[in-house]
């Protein structure tokens, strides 16, 4: 909950946090990274919103994927190495000189 740029979270006493303000998600992948129990799952889909069943996410292992498939977890082993997300950076104009 804390890890969220935006804000989306609301804390609720006694219970797992709920998305309070879905519409200020910018997609950033870091709630489901931070997850300590694979309870989320990020719609890659940034421009839009999704309309997802947590049963049907959980039965074909979406939720924690992505956390899952860089490695963060236990048990799992890392893939930072294989990361290429970096190159994304080479797209990018370059920043205007002050």
């Amino acid at each position: 909950m804390k890890i969220c740029p935006t804000n989306v979270f609301d804390a609720v006493e006694g219970a797992a946090p709920v998305i309070a303000r879905q519409e200020d998600c910018q997609t950033c992948f870091m709630c489901e990274l931070y997850c300590p129990v694979d309870a989320l799952f990020v719609a890659p889909q940034a421009d839009v919103s999704v309309a997802l069943q947590e049963d049907k996410l959980a039965a074909t292992d979406q939720l924690g994927s992505y956390r899952a498939a860089i490695g963060w977890g236990p048990g799992r082993a890392s893939r930072a190495s294989r990361d290429q997300s970096y190159r994304l950076l080479e797209l990018a104009p370059p920043a205007p000189r002050k």
